[in-house]
């Protein structure tokens, strides 16, 4: 089954990702949005402080912006952690809405 990851970020850019055939880890996936998380300076979005994977990336890309994903390096990354962090062969990362669906 095919597995794609498509990204909507502000100015109604739209960008559109095969996951590739080599998977993260799962607990690797999680280190490196945690990384990504504190290296862009990303906040929670809850008032609690509670940071749910899904808010993570979200964040994340949020922070990201079209520009870090023109590096070939950090999208494929970005692509193979959030496949394997959120597990699920169609994602949609809204950045717009503040979305992740499935």
């Amino acid at each position: 089954m095919r597995s794609q990851i498509t990204v909507l970020l502000d100015k109604g850019v739209q960008l559109q990702f095969n996951v590739g055939e080599t998977p993260m880890a799962p607990d690797v996936a999680r280190n490196w949005l945690d990384a990504q998380f504190t290296a862009l300076d990303c906040e929670p979005l809850r008032a609690s402080g509670k940071v749910l994977t899904a808010d993570k990336v979200l964040r994340v890309t949020e922070a990201a912006g079209a520009a870090m994903f023109k590096d070939e390096k950090w999208a494929a990354d970005y692509v193979q952690a959030v496949h394997a962090a959120l597990a699920r062969p169609m994602i949609r990362v809204d950045v717009p809405a503040m979305t992740v669906t499935f």
